[in-house]
Formats: structure tokens, sequence, C-alpha cells
């Protein structure tokens, strides 16, 4: 996805963000979350069951950096994390300026237990699969006469489930009896958030470019609840602070009777609470350039349709992605 909860920011038309269907390839030199081993017996599941809650913090929370992540470890090669999120936020009008935004997302997370009776000891792979989805709503508070720099407060509310798949044959698992057995054989974990942002957001439009210059500051408590396995709850407080930034001007070319825009972006966000350091870094940021289809000269649904290749870089990764975002 192009840009996650970024408006198109003209008066009553609403900005998607588009697809998040950029596939962001991640090579990560060291995952403990990812790929660690517990013993099924005692508090490993809880613990992993908190890790978990951290990684669906990623998901609940608008970002373009983490927007669409494929982790890898270094030593396997085999993804450990996969996630995504599709989103979008718009104001109503400069008139009236309630600001709307939602984000749905996908995470699949594989890690590894250990199952021992004392004597011999068995690997239970497991595949947790997370779907989450976030609302926001909030109000534009113009700080300059022209309108183009508001500071925005964001409410905000989250919806989680996390489901459990053992993939094991039924006989090596019928003599483990335990709680956390019951969780990883096919149980479920939901939760649901409360929190909410402060955004700083600048627009500055004119015929020759575009400027958007945004600083936001995210936090989201994720508590747990109900569930196939009560003994196995937890709760996470998922803060995050973005910067984003991007330059659109005329290429000179005219493509629709329209002109063709390149565009430059500039993203970093900072991950601090339960996200810090769970995935191996605790910071990412983006470089991107690409181009923007202006279709507003002919009657389609879609008004501005936009393609961009960025470089992602942060403390143990790198990696690149491809973003689409469609305006409407």
């Amino acid at each position: 996805m192009d840009r996650v909860m970024k408006r198109q920011h003209r008066p009553g038309m609403f900005s998607a963000l588009a697809c998040r269907g950029a596939l962001l390839l991640v090579m990560a030199t060291a995952m403990p979350a990812a790929h660690a081993q517990a013993q099924i017996f005692g508090p490993g599941v809880q613990r992993q069951a908190n890790a978990v809650l951290s990684l669906m913090s990623y998901s609940v929370v608008p970002d373009l950096a983490s927007s669409s992540l494929s982790i890898k470890s270094a030593q396997t090669d085999n993804p450990g994390i996969v996630m995504s999120q599709l989103g979008g936020g718009f104001t109503m009008s400069k008139t009236f300026p309630l600001y709307l935004e939602g984000s749905i997302a996908y995470s699949r997370y594989d890690p590894t237990f250990v199952s021992t009776d004392g004597a011999d000891s068995r690997r239970l792979p497991t595949r947790w699969n997370t779907f989450a989805g976030t609302v926001g709503i909030g109000w534009d508070f113009p700080l300059t006469d022209d309108k183009e720099l508001v500071i925005r407060p964001i409410l905000n509310a989250s919806l989680g489930n996390v489901s459990s798949d053992l993939k094991l044959a039924t006989a090596v698992v019928q003599h483990v009896t335990d709680r956390d057995i019951n969780f990883l054989n096919g149980g479920t974990l939901n939760a649901y958030g409360l929190g909410g942002a402060l955004m700083l957001d600048w627009e500055h439009y004119r015929p020759e470019h575009d400027i958007d210059i945004e600083l936001r500051y995210t936090s989201i408590h994720l508590q747990s609840f109900g569930g196939s396995a009560p003994a196995v709850q937890g709760s996470v407080t998922s803060q995050t602070a973005n910067l984003y930034a991007r330059w659109r001007a005329p290429t000179g070319v005219i493509a629709l009777d329209r002109p063709l825009r390149y565009v430059l972006e500039l993203s970093h966000s900072h991950y601090f609470g339960a996200q810090a350091g769970v995935l191996g870094f605790n910071y990412l940021t983006t470089l991107g350039a690409g181009l923007e289809l202006d279709t507003t000269a002919h009657e389609v649904y879609v008004t501005r349709v936009r393609a961009v290749v960025r470089y992602v870089f942060g403390n143990n990764v790198s990696g690149v992605s491809l973003g689409l975002a469609a305006s409407f």
C-alpha cells in the first residue's frame, strides 16, 4: 500500500491510500522473536501469546514502513513472519474538517515449540494467523489562515483475532493434555485495542508542485479477551512515531489529458513499547520514487493512480518494496 492513512487532501475527495499490496522482502540477521523455541510446559506459550500481540500491534498502527513485511531468517531463508495492511483516511472538507480513517490487516507468525517428557523431545511447528482492524475519528484544527497546517487529534479502536493451527499429526500430541497444547492445537485468542494519535499535517499544493509532510505519534493498548484458552492471555501497548514527506511535480509528459507526475518520498518510523526490538529492529526508514497518473479529465471513479518503488532499511534489516495507491 502506497500510504497507510495518507489522504488526498482536496475537500470532499476521499483518498484511499491504497492498496498496500506492496511486497516488502526484508532480510533479517537476527530474529529471536520469530524462531524462539520454548518448552510447551511452563510459561513458554504465555510468553509467545504476548509476543504475537506485539506483532499484532504492527498491524493496528497506521505505518507506511511496516505496511507489508516478509521476514526471513538469514540462517534458514524460510519466512517466519508475513504482515500486510490495507487502509485509508480522509478529511470531509475544509469547512467540516472531520477526519476518518480505517485499516484491515493480516499477519502470519510461525513459531516452533518443544514438547518433552523429560527423556524425549519433539518439535511442534505451529502457524498463528492474525486478522485485525482499526478505525479512527479525528478533527482538524488549523494553525494557519490558509488551513495548510493543521493539528489533528485522533481516537482509535482496534479488534483482532489470533488462531493457532498445530501442524502435527494427532499421534504426536495425544499424550499432551495441558492447557498450552489446547491453545496451540486449534486455539484462538481475541484482542481489543483502545488508544489515539496526534498528527501535525502540512499540505502545500501548487500547480508546479505538491508538498505533504506529516508527523504522527500513535499509542494503542491491546488486551486479550475470550478465546479458547482463558489461561493463555496477554496485553501490550504499542507506540509508534512516524515522519512522512512527499514531493510531487509534473514530468512534462501529458497522459490522459493531464500532466504525468513524478513522486519522491521519505518516511521514518520509530517503534517504542511492545514493538521495540520484537522483530530485531526498532526503526525503519524508506526512500521512494515513482510516478502518478491523474485521471480527473475522464469520468472514472479513481482520480489518481500511483506506483512507488521504495528502499527500506533499519537496524539489522534492509529490503525493497513496490507500493500501489489509488485516490478516489
